[in-house]
């Protein structure tokens, strides 16, 4: 009994420890950092905005949004991510479609993140109208504060040409 009470604070910790990270990597990377919650849990946020002559002159924002939550499966996971698009449509700037675009990394940190999740997340994009791109990430912690990240790092119809830079950020964000 001890033993598990003791591995999940353990995990608690680590959790919490990969979301303190996470919020100084964001601002070390230009990004506005903020909270809310979701449930009972605590969500940090960051977002930026980016324009780029290969865009063709369309900003695109990106929005990260990231809690700790005690277990990660595939309904949890799915909840978030519908959750987070939701949230993310009163966050953004501009107008839909006229040249904007927003790009979501609904994030779920854990130290215990089933199969069904990680399988999720790394299945594809989630798109929500034609102006919302999210892609699920799982981070399994370790008690070090490290974690292991997933999520789909492959190509999408639509907001395709931001992949990259999508691509790139995630990796600063979630090493």
């Amino acid at each position: 009994m001890t033993e598990q009470q003791i591995d999940g604070e353990s995990s608690a910790r680590a959790a919490a420890t990969y979301l303190a990270g996470l919020g100084e990597r964001l601002r070390g990377d230009g990004c506005v950092v903020t909270s809310t919650t979701w449930g009972d849990h605590h969500v940090v946020i960051g977002s930026r905005s980016d324009r780029r002559i290969q865009w063709f002159g369309t900003k695109v924002e990106l929005f990260v949004l990231a809690a700790a939550v005690p277990a990660v499966d595939q309904a949890v996971l799915a909840e978030y991510t519908g959750w987070a698009m939701d949230y993310t449509k009163h966050l953004r700037s501009g107008l839909p479609g006229a040249r904007n675009a927003a790009m979501i990394l609904p994030a779920l940190v854990s130290g215990s993140v089933q199969r069904s999740a990680t399988d999720w997340a790394a299945k594809d994009a989630r798109s929500l109208g034609t102006t919302l791109v999210g892609r699920p990430v799982t981070v399994q912690t370790a008690p070090a504060g490290a974690g292991r990240v997933t999520m789909y790092r492959g190509r999408v119809a639509w907001g395709g040409m931001f992949t990259g830079h999508v691509l790139e950020k995630a990796s600063l964000y979630f090493p």
